[in-house]
Parts: structure tokens; C-alpha cells; sequence
């Protein structure tokens, strides 16, 4: 990428996302009250135990990305010509994220400590300390430590032989601090220790040593308890685990850059050493050691967080995925079947006869995977085209890929290298693809390609028995991802209408030939059309408003930030448009604010799943126009992607969607939060007899398999 553009936003949209234009919402605060809204499911009493534990687990994992990538970016912006360091916009912005994610830190190792570990510790499982353990367990783990962690320790003294070494972004280190001459008579006072990535965060003590359930301990605690055995005649006077968080951006040059792949691979090579944005400590850490490892890696004091527990809370996942409880979990769930699967029969024959609308996690992903194998087995398919965003170290369907490619097939791949921390997967995917003789290509330089899209041709016979090329193709919200599509809420619509799936074939034609894209009369193409024809058909709202009909805007997506169609949204409430919006995460739109958006509602859902779907619902006289689509409305995704919005053309899956997709969620009100004109999300007053409705309980019971007495319904969101 180049550097002018590797920001999210543009220049120009710079200080009204810092928060100058009090028309918009802060999108690094909206960002952070979203994982507020994550972290208060911790706090939930009624969500299972160790699905609790998971949400802080990914409010640390959210806290990770945003400071690899937000944060870094903010500090990158300093550069920016009239954007210097001594900006007062920037050192505010900067200041009031630093305010609230120590805020939230505070309050998550809160919750870790004083609510949740106590509970498990009730239920049998015990995070166990050093001053927890029994001279039995004690005695095990000094063996553990002895036989299975001290061999791979590298304990590193600090002179001018010995530098402070290299650490990798969000690794587990020591600073140990020593009194007395070491083994040559010199004072060298300082050790860093590095904790080898192939050993397990947490480790689990034999069950008969914890006869009242299952106990554990954390690497850094066994560590800690056992650093005297690294400096013999050593005296420790203090020690404390750290970690570093870098910016993880790649940069490109896409000037210069000859071959995106290689350029990739060497880059990636580097993520690990970008430049350090925030330091972690224990919260016993002296100050003087604190300070001297800020000095190290050149990061201000209010980016260091001295956390009261692990400084990486996002490996308690270890600990959840060892812990077999069902009482503590989610109940299980099923995804349910399409019912034209259910008998089974040639895909591209049920196509033919009617669109299938396929609504994830609540219906099975396995008919798209089954509709590109058919495709890789199918004698009459001639070409299949796909692209990658996200798709996994392990995917059914890239294996199928690479199996037609394999029988002859003519297989075209447009595989994005830049979908940030997925690059190293789809670099090995593409070499396996290519290696199979599959036409593998990286999109456009400078633009992500993040649409959804899957196409078959095939060879088939007309009532006159000629040979015509007939497309059948899937389009979706969500990711190609094995993971993902069992835990976010996504739209896949699979369909023969040739005027659709002609558009999808001229997509692709699109992205591998790099020439202008045709006139479509279907699909909404970033980053050409999506934002003009999403501001015509809220400005046809406003007009419809205008003439004294009744108008209405439904929108669900992961983002709202762009400034261009928030302000089309603001004309639109002032001329009467009554506007619903579902935005799950960072929302810059402030609602509710008289003569600017007193009609316009925003709500954001936190559920068992994630919600993902794109969903755009223009009323437009009684027409119910239903586009689904890959974008969110975001700059970066109307504008620096290859995105598609889709629409749904037949009328029983266009109620399908409206009832499936954005009613539920608008009736919800127990995974619902509101955003108010203050910028502050809460959850709606329930009054006594309001009966209580969860729109993912109602969809699992609808679409899958969870019994009705089953009650839990919350998520993971990241």
C-alpha cells in the first residue's frame, strides 16, 4: 500500500474522526464502548460460566487489534503535514483513548478476579497461583518446570555484550532485576527472559491432585515462581512478566513492488518487530523496572497498563477449550439444513427450479462447500471462479478448489493477500492452487478484494438440444471461512438468475484483466457505484419523505464511519425518512438530535453470535428494495475495496430476509443496546410485563436445532 493511503481514513475525514465536527461519534471511543458492550456480557450472570470467561478473553483479543491497528494508525497520523505530534486534536484523541482503555482494563481484570475465578473455583476449576498450591501440587509443577520449561529458557544478563534482545509484538517476557556480582564479579543487574512460544500457556495439574475438580496454572506463574533456579548465587530483588504490542500493519509500496507475493512474505517477516505501541506489566511491577522497559521501546507512560493477572488474558482460552462442563457452556446447537438439501439431488437442477438464501450460523455453510465440490465433480462444468478473503489454515472448500483445478476444470482465484492477519494462510493457498493449475490472482494493487462471490459455468443443452454456457453463482455477506460461518450471522444467496450471475462473471473479468467494469444493472460494485447508488436510494427515501408518503431506511452492518452517507442519512430524518439502524460496532452517526436526526434510531446487537450480515432495506413506495452485501458503510469499504451489494429479486426471499435479518433484531430486547445523542449506548428499559425477546434464541429455534428449553443465548464477538 502506499503510505499516503495506509490510514483507514482519509486525510480530509481526519479531524471529524478525532472527534472536531460534533455532527459525528468518535470512532475510536465508539469502537471501545462496542468491546464495553462485549465485556458487560462477562458480567451477565445468566450467560454460562465459562462462556464469560470467553468474552473477556475477546475483549483482550479485540484490545490486541486495536492497538496493533487503530492506535499505531492514530500515532502514524502524527506524520501527516499539519498533523504534527503537538496537534491539540491529536494529543486529545490520543488522550481520551488512553483514558478509556485503561478503564476497561481496570474493569475487565476486575470482573477476571473478584467475579469470575472465584465462581469457577466454586464449580470445581481453579486458576491456581503459587500461594494457592499445596506442597503436592507445588512439588509436581517444580518438576514440570524442571523437565519441561527451564531446558527452553534463555535467560539473557544485560551488558554491552548482551543488549536488550529483540521481542516479538504481544510475547510473554520477564524483566528480572538481581542483586550481587555475577559469575565474572560484575554488577550486571537486569535479565530479560523470553518465553518460548511452543510452550503452553496454561497447563493442567493431574487430576489426582485436584480431587475437588480440575486445576491449572499459567506459564507465567510457574516461571515466576522458579526464577531463582535461573540465577544461581543470584539474589532476585525484583521481577515481573511484560509484554510489548507493535503496530502490525504490512506496508507495500505499490509503486515499486514487482511481484505483491514475495513482497508479502518478506514483509510478514518483519510484522513481528513494528514499532511498539503499548507495554503490559504486573501490576507489582516496580516503577523504576516499568520505566526503564518504556525507555527500551520508546513508548510514552500513558500507553503502560499494569494489569492484575496474566498480561495476555486471551490464553484463559486454553484453559476454557480443556474444561468439559456442559453446565458451564452454551448449549449445544445444530445448524439446520435448507429443506431442498434434505432430499438431496443435483444442486444445479434445484437452482434451476428456484434461488436458495442461505442465513448463517442457524443454517448449515455445508450446501455452499457441496455446491463448489459438485462443481469440481460435475462433468458439463467447464470454469469455476471464487474469491478469497478469509478462508482458514483448513477449508473443505479451498480443497475443493484445488481438486477441480486438478480434474481439468478451469479454476480462477482471486485471493486477497492483504486481509490483515490472514496472509500468511492465503499465501499457502495460493501456492497449493497454483500448484494444481489453478489461475490464481491477487486482486488489485491498493485495493482489498473483499466481495464474496462464487461462480460455476456449465455446458448444458437448450429445448433444442444446442450447447449454451449457463452461471450459477453464490454471493455473500461473510467470509468463505470454516470457522467464522458456525459463529457470525451472514446471508449467502446461491442462484441461476443469468442477469445476476452474468454480473458476477463480469466482476471477476473485472479483477483479473484490470479493465473498466460494465454498466450493471444489479449489483452495487466498490469502489465505482456502492456509495453513489446507497446515497441515491436514501436520497429516493428523502424524495418519497418529501411528496408526504411514508419512507423508510433499514440498515444492519458491522460499521457506520462514512461521512458521506451519514450526512445523506441526516437530510433524509429532516425530511421526515424514518431510519432503523443495526450497527454492531463503531458507529460516528449520533441520533436522536433534534433537527439533525430526531428520526433516526441505532441499536447494536450482542448475542451468542456475531452479528456480520450487511443488510440495506429501502422501502421505496411499497417495492421493499433488499440489497445484501460484502461492505459495511465505511470509507475504506465504499472506497479502498472490491466490494459487492447484491439484491434479493425473489419476493419470498426478500421476506425472508426482512423477517429473518432485520425484524428479530429490531423487536430484541435482550441482547439490544441504544445509542443515545450523548454518544453513550445503554440497554432498554424492560417494563414488568414486557415478555423478554431474543432475536438469535428465536432464529435457533426457527432455522436449527437448540431446544426450546434452552434459554442462553449470547456470543462471541469479536
Amino acid at each position: 500500500m502506499n503510505k499516503k493511503t495506509k490510514s483507514d481514513d482519509d486525510t480530509k475525514q481526519l479531524s471529524a474522526r478525532l472527534g472536531a465536527n460534533p455532527s459525528f461519534l468518535n470512532r475510536e471511543l465508539s469502537q471501545l464502548a462496542f468491546n464495553r458492550r462485549v465485556m458487560a456480557q462477562a458480567e451477565d450472570r445468566h450467560i454460562p460460566l465459562l462462556e464469560r470467561l470467553r468474552y473477556l478473553c475477546i475483549v483482550s483479543n479485540n484490545l490486541d487489534e486495536f492497538f496493533e491497528v487503530r492506535i499505531a494508525s492514530l500515532l502514524a497520523n502524527s506524520q501527516i503535514e499539519g498533523m504534527s505530534a503537538e496537534s491539540p486534536a491529536l494529543t486529545a484523541a490520543l488522550e481520551r483513548t488512553s483514558i478509556e482503555c485503561h478503564q476497561i482494563v481496570d474493569r475487565q481484570y476486575a470482573i477476571l478476579n473478584q467475579t469470575i475465578l472465584p465462581q469457577l473455583s466454586a464449580s470445581g476449576i481453579h486458576l491456581l497461583r503459587h500461594s494457592d498450591r499445596n506442597e503436592e501440587q507445588r512439588a509436581w509443577v517444580k518438576a514440570f518446570f524442571d523437565q519441561e520449561i527451564r531446558p527452553l529458557l534463555t535467560p539473557i544478563g544485560l551488558d554491552p555484550a548482551h543488549p536488550f534482545p529483540q521481542v516479538v509484538n504481544k510475547s510473554l517476557n520477564f524483566i528480572v532485576e538481581m542483586a550481587g556480582k555475577d559469575a565474572f564479579g560484575r554488577s550486571t543487574s537486569i535479565a530479560i527472559i523470553k518465553a518460548p512460544r511452543v510452550l503452553p500457556r496454561v497447563i493442567r495439574l493431574p487430576d489426582e491432585l485436584s480431587p475437588s475438580g480440575a486445576s491449572f496454572c499459567l506459564l507465567s506463574s510457574i516461571i515466576h515462581a522458579h526464577i531463582g533456579d535461573l540465577f544461581s548465587g543470584r539474589q532476585i530483588l525484583a521481577y515481573s512478566q511484560f509484554r510489548v504490542t507493535r503496530n502490525s500493519d504490512l506496508w507495500v509500496d505499490e509503486e515499486e513492488v514487482k511481484n505483491l507475493r514475495q513482497a508479502l512474505q518478506s514483509e510478514l517477516q518483519s510484522r513481528q518487530f513494528g514499532v511498539a505501541v503499548r507495554l503490559e506489566v504486573a501490576r507489582n511491577c516496580p516503577h523504576h523496572l516499568a520505566h526503564f522497559l518504556l525507555e527500551q521501546f520508546a513508548i510514552a507512560p500513558n500507553r503502560l497498563y499494569a494489569v492484575d493477572g496474566p498480561v495476555n488474558m486471551v490464553r484463559l482460552s486454553e484453559m476454557i477449550d480443556q474444561i468439559n462442563v456442559p453446565a458451564l457452556r452454551f448449549p449445544p446447537f445444530a445448524a439446520g439444513m435448507p429443506p431442498q438439501f434434505d432430499s438431496g439431488g443435483d444442486i444445479f437442477e434445484q437452482l434451476k427450479q428456484k434461488d436458495i438464501l442461505l442465513h448463517h450460523p442457524f443454517q448449515s455453510f455445508q450446501p455452499v462447500v457441496d455446491f463448489v465440490r459438485s462443481a469440481a465433480f460435475e462433468a458439463n462444468v467447464v470454469a469455476i471462479k471464487q474469491t478469497i478473503y478469509r478462508t482458514g489454515m483448513n477449508s473443505d472448500l479451498m480443497e475443493a478448489l484445488i481438486l477441480a483445478a486438478q480434474r481439468g476444470k478451469e479454476v480462477t482465484v482471486v485471493v486477497e493477500l492483504m486481509a490483515r492477519f490472514d496472509e500468511e494462510a492465503n499465501i499457502n493457498w495460493a501456492d497449493k492452487l497454483e500448484r494444481a493449475g489453478a489461475q490464481v490472482v491477487y486482486g488489485v494493487v491498493g485495493l482489498k478484494t473483499h466481495a464474496k462471490l462464487s461462480l460455476v459455468i456449465r455446458r448444458e443443452r437448450d429445448k433444442d438440444g444446442n450447447g449454451e454456457l449457463r452461471y450459477y453463482a453464490h454471493l455473500g455477506t461473510g467470509n468463505y471461512h470454516p470457522t467464522t460461518t458456525k459463529l457470525y450471522t451472514d446471508f449467502g444467496l446461491l442462484t441461476s438468475n443469468q442477469k445476476l450471475a452474468t454480473e458476477v462473471n463480469e466482476v471477476f473479468m473485472h479483477l483479473t484483466s484490470l479493465t473498466k467494469p460494465k454498466k450493471m444493472d444489479y449489483l452495487w460494485l466498490a469502489p465505482f457505484l456502492l456509495q453513489k447508488e446507497i446515497i441515491r436510494a436514501i436520497h429516493n427515501e428523502a424524495e418519497i419523505a418529501r411528496k408526504g408518503r411514508p419512507a423508510r431506511i433499514v440498515a444492519k452492518m458491522n460499521a457506520l464511519l462514512d461521512e458521506s452517507v451519514i450526512r445523506a442519512l441526516y437530510e433524509a430524518s429532516a425530511d421526515g425518512v424514518k431510519i432503523e439502524l443495526i450497527v454492531r460496532g463503531a458507529c460516528a452517526l449520533r441520533p436522536g438530535v433534534p433537527g439533525l436526526s430526531e428520526n433516526i434510531h441505532v441499536r447494536s446487537i450482542i448475542g451468542r453470535f456475531l452479528e456480520h450480515s450487511r443488510i440495506y432495506y429501502f422501502r421505496n413506495n411499497l417495492q421493499h428494495d433488499v440489497y445484501l452485501a460484502s461492505a459495511d458503510w465505511m470509507n475504506r469499504n465504499l472506497f479502498r475495496r472490491v466490494e459487492v451489494g447484491f439484491p434479493v429479486l425473489d419476493k419470498t426471499l426478500k421476506r425472508r430476509v426482512i423477517n429473518e435479518g432485520l425484524t428479530p433484531y429490531l423487536k430484541d430486547n435482550t441482547n439490544a443496546w441504544v445509542l443515545g445523542s450523548d454518544g453513550n449506548w445503554n440497554k432498554p428499559k424492560q417494563h414488568r410485563r414486557q415478555k423478554q425477546y431474543n432475536a438469535q434464541r428465536h432464529l435457533m429455534l426457527a432455522l436449527g436445532a437448540l431446544a426450546p428449553s434452552h434459554t442462553a443465548t449470547h456470543s462471541a464477538n469479536k
